[in-house]
């Protein structure tokens, strides 16, 4: 007799819950093809728990690892308070990152600024346009008190297009708190369209410097990955170079994934074979990627 995929021995003298007994050994053999999944991006910011890539991968049946790509410099931030806290000068606010969020944040550590911006400024910025890129930028945005507008674009792109369709060229300029490692799509579209933007580098980015040391002692550890995901052009830029090096013979064998399509555009730049983009840059998005791709 076989059952579930398993040739069993007619010389043994069958149990009467064979059945299921079989069946609980062919889930667990099936549970047990767990895949390492090498996740090459920076903690959530604020969040507490594990992080929610490393979740979805796991209720997934596969074990992700995260090792941080970037770190980042806080600058301009007394620039940044002044235009924080004059709204009317102002058409709208633009956030692509959740690190812009994070230097307004820290504009708004002293109480006494706090609560100015909670008793009046917030109100005052949230009568205009709140512009974001993506669900994790948003719930920060949220965070601060304010109303983010299209959580769902996913990409500068898109949310450019969202911006265009939304303001006329009449407007005050929209400011744009952002990083030294800016792509220029949603500046060059805005400004092709003429609506006026007062951009303003607020973190600069540059390589995590234990990101080579991590990378090695991880490689050493657990073996070269089932699955690589990137999750920004940095990230292929800083750690390409050394994950080939590690990975050997062994790199056609990788999965690699991207977090969306200009991330993609990056590592197809570079010669790799993109095995999935994620529909969306969420966690569930990826991790089904991911998934579908290692089976």
């Amino acid at each position: 007799m076989t059952g579930a995929g398993c040739n069993v021995n007619p010389l043994w003298v069958t149990p009467p819950r064979q059945p299921s007994v079989l069946k609980l050994l062919h889930r667990g053999s099936e549970s047990s093809v767990e895949m390492h999944v090498l996740l090459l991006k920076e903690p959530r910011e604020g969040g507490s728990g594990p992080d929610p890539y490393i979740k979805e991968l796991a209720s997934r049946g596969h074990k992700a690892t995260l090792i941080p790509v970037l770190s980042f410099t806080f600058v301009s931030l007394n620039t940044l308070s002044d235009k924080l806290f004059q709204p009317e000068q102002h058409g709208g606010l633009i956030f692509t990152s959740p690190r812009a969020v994070e230097a307004v944040r820290m504009c708004l550590e002293d109480d006494e600024r706090r609560e100015q911006w909670n008793n009046d400024i917030k109100d005052k910025w949230n009568a205009k346009s709140i512009y974001v890129v993506g669900k994790a930028t948003a719930a920060l945005v949220e965070n601060l008190g304010l109303v983010p507008l299209g959580e769902d674009t996913g990409t500068a792109d898109v949310l450019s297009r969202l911006i265009l369709e939304r303001e006329d060229t009449n407007i005050l300029p929209l400011f744009f708190p952002c990083g030294s490692i800016k792509r220029e799509v949603l500046p060059t579209a805005l400004r092709e369209n003429g609506v006026p933007l007062d951009t303003l580098m607020v973190y600069q980015t540059a390589q995590h410097p234990d990101l080579e040391k991590n990378l090695k002692n991880h490689f050493t550890e657990q073996g070269v990955p089932a699955s690589i995901a990137f999750f920004s052009p940095s990230g292929v830029k800083f750690c390409l170079e050394t994950v080939r090096r590690l990975s050997g013979e062994q790199l056609k064998r990788i999965k690699f994934a991207a977090i969306g399509p200009t991330t993609a555009d990056a590592m197809t730049a570079e010669g790799l074979s993109v095995s999935c983009s994620a529909d969306k840059p969420t966690a569930e998005h990826l991790a089904t990627g991911i998934a579908k791709a290692l089976q």
